[in-house]
């Protein structure tokens, strides 16, 4: 049996499957951590940005044109979970 194009042979889940639950994971990781002010909370949630940030490079130098428009999203999102993470590390 061959695996399909960027399969994980670890987990199951392709790349851009590991993108949009790593984005995802950040997400939720930022929000609770900007409503609580924890620093272990804002420690976890800086570890899931940056696991999310590796997960997107490798995704995209992996990338072909049709994959453009979820990278993008998905580069989006998790901009948007730097900078609310920025503004409440300030």
């Amino acid at each position: 049996m061959t695996q399909s194009r960027h399969q994980s042979q670890n987990t199951g889940f392709n790349d851009f499957e590991q993108v949009f639950m790593r984005v995802q994971a950040a997400e939720q990781m930022v929000g609770a951590a900007t409503v609580t002010m924890d620093p272990e909370t804002m420690d976890h949630a800086t570890t899931a940005v940056e696991q999310a940030r590796a997960q997107l490079e490798s995704a995209k130098a992996q990338a072909v044109d049709l994959d453009e428009p979820f990278l993008m999203d998905q580069e989006e999102k998790l901009a948007r979970c730097e900078h609310q993470l920025l503004e409440a590390k300030r």
